[in-house]
């Protein structure tokens, strides 16, 4: 029982590593291909042909979460935190240009639900995936730990040169947002596919 239990827990890891590493990917090589073009940011693509893309990864992701179950209470609380954020990133999407009253409050909503999610997966990655009870964990142990504080740091580096970019106003042709959450989410990939023992798994005795 204990194995199917650790199995599923794998999955679920590797399951939400993969999306995240594969989301941006497929959003912005399939934008190029069906809209000729790239959005501002990852949300951008709801308003594109491959909404069905971001929604449903999303929501595929904030079920995984919703279904993870981590090591104690506190990874099961931001565990959830996360899953309704990704969730509400899913169904409150980005303002458009032009957005009315309505929209822009929906707008306003999804920023607030994607930076939960962003520091709540900064959080696994700093903190909670990096915990251990062996006072002397193995290498690749600390070579996890490593990956983790790498895309902890990742994340919050570009949560904060999101926001500085916003508050300059320095949206331009190099689509800033678009870059940095796509370094943000390929970072929240790797770490649950580290976590998730697709990468750098202990070796066997």
């Amino acid at each position: 029982m204990r194995g199917t239990l650790v199995h599923s827990y794998l999955f679920l890891r590797r399951a939400i590593g993969l999306i995240g590493l594969l989301l941006p990917v497929v959003l912005i090589a399939g934008g190029l291909i069906v809209d000729g073009g790239l959005f501002n940011s990852i949300s951008g693509y709801y308003h594109g042909s491959l909404r069905d893309v971001f929604v449903g990864s999303m929501c595929a992701v904030g079920v995984f979460l919703i279904s993870y179950r981590g090591y104690d209470r506190v990874d099961e609380v931001v565990g959830n935190i996360a899953a309704v954020a990704a969730i509400g990133v899913a169904l409150f999407p980005t303002a458009p240009a032009g957005a009315d009253g309505a929209e822009r409050v929906v707008g306003v909503l999804h920023l607030v639900f994607a930076a939960v999610f962003f520091l709540a997966l900064a959080f696994f990655c700093l903190v909670l995936f990096r915990r251990s009870d062996d006072p002397a964990p193995t290498p690749r142990k600390r070579a996890r730990n490593g990956v983790y504080l790498a895309c902890g740091l990742v994340i919050v580096a570009s949560l904060a040169l999101i926001a500085l970019c916003a508050l300059l106003d320095l949206a331009s042709a190099l689509r800033p947002a678009l870059w940095l959450e796509t370094a943000a989410i390929l970072a929240f990939g790797l770490a649950w596919l580290t976590k998730g023992e697709a990468v750098l798994a202990d070796l066997a005795d």
